[in-house]
């Protein structure tokens, strides 16, 4: 997985629970639950999406990384890597 198809995984997890959610013009560095103002069942409705979409085991040990669009795509990517390793180890 690239970083351009991680973010498209974010887009639509972020889709999921914010219906009609405006990109235009969103830093990839702020905070996610703050721009579509997410409570705490939001972001979790928002980590499943997510998860379910990319295929990627998200624990909450990831939540830090997944608070931007940045970090969730990196971490995306990273998982994506680590699952490579485990599969050819």
């Amino acid at each position: 997985m690239n970083h351009d198809q991680a973010k498209a995984f974010v887009r639509q997890a972020v889709q999921r629970v914010v219906p009609g959610a405006d990109f235009t013009g969103l830093d990839p560095g702020v905070s996610l639950r703050d721009t579509f103002e997410m409570d705490s069942l939001d972001f979790l409705e928002f980590v499943e999406a997510l998860a379910e979409l990319s295929g990627r085991e998200l624990t909450e040990d990831d939540y830090p990384a997944l608070v931007t669009w940045d970090g969730c795509a990196a971490r995306l990517v990273a998982g994506a890597g680590e699952s490579e390793q485990e599969r050819s180890g």
